[in-house]
């Protein structure tokens, strides 16, 4: 981009900086007052403005309509001229945001330094931002079971709308990539993504941090809100927002315009809202903890996103894809799986969900003996466990019970484990365990084992009414 847009109440002097600059080989474009720059910046924003501070027989000053740039299009530098030059106005332009000031008469050489300097700032900042939205691409959705099938189906259909989304789970489930994979697919994607997370932000700088500030001594600092201007602001684990800020979001929402902390004009933001919770919101509604009102507004599309427990087949595939992940970003050894440590990791527990799992992977290829395929040996006996559930596992020690009693229970955990180690898939279960498929049908039903469809998939679990009726 090589568009400047010379905005001064001299013709002379206008015309005489854009036949310097076209000779530099930019494209210029000129404005003698404030509602002429102010249509020309509206139809399309300039490359670099160059901003006259005294504009006679206009609206606005210079230093209005620098604050009007930096607020909708932060990112064109500004470079203010005056004849009037001196040091309260330099410091007040650069305090709102302008790249460099320059006092008339001005020196052209000076003048073509400061362009050139503010020019390669904005192709930087352009290329870094550029480079942060390509990182956000790269979510990757990984899996190929029912239940994540089903979730990425959900996706798909809220991609090419505007609507907002709320994805529930617990926590380290994935729903932040869930967020991405909209925003990446989304007619959005070349905007923003900006995440705020609402568990790890002080409640007494919330809304410094959203909503920006403006002070005398520091100008302008813009808030994670006009941040996502044009993209997607995330929400992440919205319960833990302090309540005064959620009226304040709300009005946000439904104005799409706020004011900075300390400032008085009106911020006009484009976003998109996506949020996630691991919380129950209807009952932080019911605690008084959480405003209904905005519940609605950010519950358009509500979607639920699978635990591990709940895709056990997708682990190995997800495992592999961690181990590439860290071979390729920290030169960890690039091992296999064999088949006792993936059905191992099948049939763990995993309360910390694919975040556990991750995380297994990067200490086991970190503290590995070797190179080659990763065992089930290589897991902790706590990582076997996973915590506790109120579940007896595989590992567990059944010595307390009675043979009879201890054979039902390990009986039954084994099948759970394995039955939804395949994803509920009753044919897959009975020829792993060496059974026929009517003697492993009869052997759930005196177990009180049943599968139910949960998120798209079979899930096996006892059935907690024959539990009852037990009891």
């Amino acid at each position: 981009m090589s568009d400047i847009l010379i905005v001064d109440d001299e013709r002379d002097i206008r015309e005489l900086i854009s036949d310097i600059l076209q000779d530099e080989g930019y494209t210029t474009r000129v404005a003698g007052n404030s509602d002429d720059a102010m249509a020309q910046i509206n139809a399309a924003p300039p490359a670099l403005l160059i901003l006259d501070i005294w504009l006679k027989d206009s609206r606005m000053d210079g230093i209005d309509i620098l604050k009007t740039v930096k607020r909708d299009n932060p990112d064109v530098p500004v470079v203010i001229i005056s004849g009037h030059g001196n040091i309260e106005i330099a410091v007040a332009a650069i305090k709102q945001g302008a790249y460099d000031f320059i006092e008339k008469p001005f020196n052209i050489d000076q003048l073509m330094v400061v362009i050139r300097r503010a020019m390669e700032t904005s192709r930087l900042r352009r290329e870094n931002l550029a480079l942060r939205r390509k990182d956000v691409t790269t979510a990757e959705m990984i899996g190929s079971s029912a239940a994540f099938r089903t979730l990425l189906g959900q996706l798909e259909k809220v991609t090419k709308s505007n609507g907002r989304v709320m994805l529930s789970g617990p926590a380290g489930v994935g729903k932040e990539v869930a967020a991405r994979h909209i925003h990446s697919n989304s007619n959005r994607a070349s905007g923003p993504f900006i995440t705020v997370g609402c568990a790890t932000i002080e409640p007494d700088r919330m809304e410094d941090v959203l909503f920006g500030r403006e002070t005398p001594e520091r100008g302008i600092e813009p808030g994670l809100l006009e941040q996502a201007h044009g993209g997607v602001i995330y929400f992440d684990e919205v319960a833990d927002m302090p309540q005064g800020t959620q009226g304040k979001i709300l009005r946000v929402l439904v104005d799409q315009q706020f004011q900075r902390v300390g400032g008085t004009d009106k911020v006009r933001v484009d976003l998109r809202v996506i949020s996630s919770t691991n919380r129950d919101l209807e009952v932080e509604i019911a605690a008084g903890r959480f405003r209904q009102e905005l519940f609605h507004r950010l519950n358009v599309v509500p979607i639920a996103v699978p635990s591990l427990e709940e895709r056990r087949e997708d682990i190995p595939v997800l495992a592999s894809h961690f181990i590439d992940m860290f071979h390729r970003t920290q030169g960890l050894p690039h091992r296999s799986l064999n088949e006792d440590a993936v059905a191992l990791m099948q049939t763990m527990v995993w309360p910390g969900n694919v975040r556990q799992l991750r995380n297994l992977i990067e200490r086991v290829l970190i503290l590995g003996d070797g190179t080659g395929p990763i065992e089930a040996r290589e897991f902790s006996a706590e990582d076997e466990t996973g915590g506790d559930d109120g579940r007896v596992v595989l590992t567990g020690s059944l010595a307390t019970l009675p043979l009879r009693e201890a054979r039902e229970v390990f009986e039954r955990e084994y099948l759970l484990t394995q039955i939804n180690r395949f994803g509920g898939n009753i044919s897959r279960t009975a020829n792993f365990v060496g059974m026929e498929r009517s003697a492993l049908h009869r052997k759930l039903k005196s177990l009180n084992v049943v599968t139910t469809s949960k998120s798209g998939a079979r899930v096996a679990h006892i059935d907690s009414e024959d539990d009852d009726q037990e009891g």
